[in-house]
């Protein structure tokens, strides 16, 4: 009835017979956004696979719902830290799985496009760090105009817009022009 139900709500069902089943799907490549597990699947302790699903770090964003016959709120308690993020009793009524489940799908929506923001952003702060266009240099004593028109030295400069670090040296050509001095 829950396969039947989802597919005529628009949701792609990947059905497991058991725990070792559904942790095997979870690590595919593309594994669901959503689960919905039972707390008494064969061949996983308790809630054992909500821990091992929240410990793992490319599966942190996957919603689950525990759908369960145990009804006392020790259980519940236990479902949640566990991982769970939702808790269903069984029987349940269907128009309320629905509701969870598009909330569900709106969390994982928003943590997806989270996520995508946070990449954006660290890309931008990369490309900030980059030196790019036309930096004007003095010809002679090699320093560098800034945005608010001072003259600074290139090294104190380049650290301030990169990520560059310095250590000083003198080249052969000035340790024999300089050497006599």
């Amino acid at each position: 009835a829950l396969r039947a139900f989802l597919a005529k709500w628009e949701y792609v069902v990947v059905e497991c017979a058991d725990g070792p089943a559904a942790w095997q799907v979870m690590r595919e490549p593309s594994p669901p956004p959503m689960a919905i597990m039972d707390w008494n699947m064969p061949g996983v302790d308790r809630p054992a696979l909500c821990q091992e699903v929240r410990e793992t770090p490319a599966l942190s964003g996957m919603y689950i719902i525990l759908l369960t016959s145990n009804a006392s709120k020790q259980d519940m308690i236990t479902g949640l830290e566990s991982g769970a993020d939702d808790y269903i009793v069984k029987p349940f009524d269907w128009d309320e799985l629905k509701a969870r489940l598009r909330f569900g799908n709106s969390f994982v929506t928003l943590q997806q496009a989270l996520g995508a923001r946070v990449n954006e952003l660290q890309q931008a702060l990369s490309s900030v760090r980059a030196l790019r266009g036309l930096l004007p240099i003095c010809a002679y004593c090699k320093r560098i105009r800034d945005d608010k028109d001072y003259w600074l030295q290139i090294e104190h400069y380049l650290s301030e817009h990169s990520d560059a670090r310095f250590s000083h040296g003198i080249c052969p050509e000035c340790l024999l022009k300089h050497a006599d001095e």
